[in-house]
């Protein structure tokens, strides 16, 4: 599990020279590859691995794994706003299932406010293109949580291995 910092991309390797994921792990022997992908400016729970089975049963949106994300945004939402997001809102790759929203802080000069979101789904920048469609661009925006796998204190830009209770966990989803 690594917290991945933002502006570092989830891939391999970047042509442009670019910093990556694979570079905050390279001390690691095994062949691993990131299980699904955090965009550039997104921060937080990253996992890794060599098994194609397990991370498809982590991935593939049948299973639906939850994933929660602290959301920052600018402005605040109104309660409509929230609402559509609840029930599922249209962006570029098509309809989002219902997510869970909850309003976690507003700022005091009411200029951005930050959520609690959890969704199942995994579309490209999804997250982002919610809020976008509701009319409050996203200003940070960090992963916390697959299914049961708490990101928790770990630093940025540092990793740690998933203990065997936590795989456990996690092959039961």
């Amino acid at each position: 599990m690594l917290n991945k910092p933002a502006g570092c991309l989830t891939t391999r390797s970047d042509e442009r020279g670019r910093p990556t994921v694979m570079e905050l792990v390279a001390d690691l022997r095994d062949t691993i590859y990131p299980v699904g992908r955090l965009d550039l400016e997104t921060e937080g729970l990253l996992l890794f691995t060599n098994d194609g089975d397990f991370a498809y049963r982590l991935l593939h949106p049948s299973h639906e794994v939850e994933k929660t994300y602290l959301v920052w945004v600018k402005g605040v939402p109104r309660d409509d706003a929230i609402q559509r997001l609840r029930q599922g809102v249209t962006i570029s790759s098509g309809a989002t299932a219902p997510a869970k929203i909850k309003r976690v802080k507003v700022s005091k000069d009411s200029a951005s406010a930050k959520f609690e979101v959890v969704i199942h789904e995994g579309k490209k920048r999804q997250v982002r293109l919610m809020f976008k469609a509701v009319g409050h661009p996203v200003i940070r925006l960090k992963r916390v949580r697959i299914g049961n796998l708490r990101l928790g204190n770990l630093p940025s830009g540092q990793y740690r291995f998933l203990s065997p209770e936590e795989i456990s966990e996690l092959m039961l989803l």
